[in-house]
């Protein structure tokens, strides 16, 4: 299955993709994180794994990819905009993947210098990815970059479920209810977590469509230290009843 995981900037997306992905790997399962956010460098951190290339290098960058835009832009659309033909992970060159058998990471592109562009190139590329991914047997991660403008630009639309972190916070609330619209407008099942809880979590559960929350993930010191230091992070018990009910749903 392909697992979009998104949410408001600061609520803990990519620690808890990291979270699901150890999880899952743990369990046997073979785990794909893609990386689709553009400003964000730590995803890779809390793997514990090394920065892998962009992908979006192997099509030629961000021009070549922009290039590809401007002329379906161009057409007024009587061209389809094809970045991607249906490829399984084996496709992808081995050298812009980094992990070991449980878990592989892939980063579709990041913004490196001052005034080379907007992202626009990266979330069309983003969305090709997804929807063209085979995921053969494996589970599919994908931690996106902060807010909805990945709706905007239809990168859910390969996903099997959308994951909503939550955080105890009023935008994060109102952003959750924003995201279950969206997602019933695209026929995508959406699920929320609940991320840095501590007694709270039951307030905040009764603020959000409780049916929709599948777990919580508490406030966990080693967890902080993690993402403060660069490191991986540690599994946490809390996940196991979040990932039962992510594959069993």
């Amino acid at each position: 299955m392909k697992f979009v995981i998104c949410g408001k900037g600061g609520s803990g997306k990519s620690t808890v993709s990291a979270l699901i992905a150890r999880e899952m790997a743990s369990r046997g399962e073979k785990v794909l994180v893609v990386d689709t956010d553009e400003s964000n460098f730590g995803l890779y951190k809390q793997l514990g794994l090394p920065q892998p290339r962009d992908f979006m290098d192997s099509l030629g960058g961000k021009k070549g990819l922009g290039e590809r835009l401007m002329k379906f832009m161009r057409s007024e659309g009587k061209e389809k905009l094809s970045i991607l033909q249906e490829f399984s992970i084996d496709d992808i060159p081995q050298e812009l993947i980094v992990g070991e058998d449980g878990i592989k990471l892939v980063a579709i592109g990041k913004i490196h210098d001052y005034g080379e562009g907007c992202a626009c190139p990266m979330g069309a590329l983003a969305r090709e990815f997804i929807e063209k991914l085979k995921a053969d047997g494996m589970q599919v991660i994908v931690d996106t970059d902060a807010g909805i403008e990945h709706f905007g630009r239809g990168v859910e639309a390969g996903s099997d479920r959308i994951v909503v972190v939550i955080d105890p916070s009023f935008e994060s609330v109102q952003l959750s209810e924003k995201i279950s619209e969206m997602g019933a407008k695209i026929n995508k099942p959406v699920c929320f977590i609940l991320n840095r809880m501590n007694e709270d979590a039951a307030e905040l559960s009764s603020l959000v469509d409780g049916k929709k929350v599948i777990g919580s993930v508490p406030f966990d010191r080693d967890v902080f230290q993690a993402c403060l230091k660069g490191s991986q992070v540690p599994q946490l018990a809390e996940m196991k009843e979040i990932v039962d009910r992510l594959l069993a749903e």
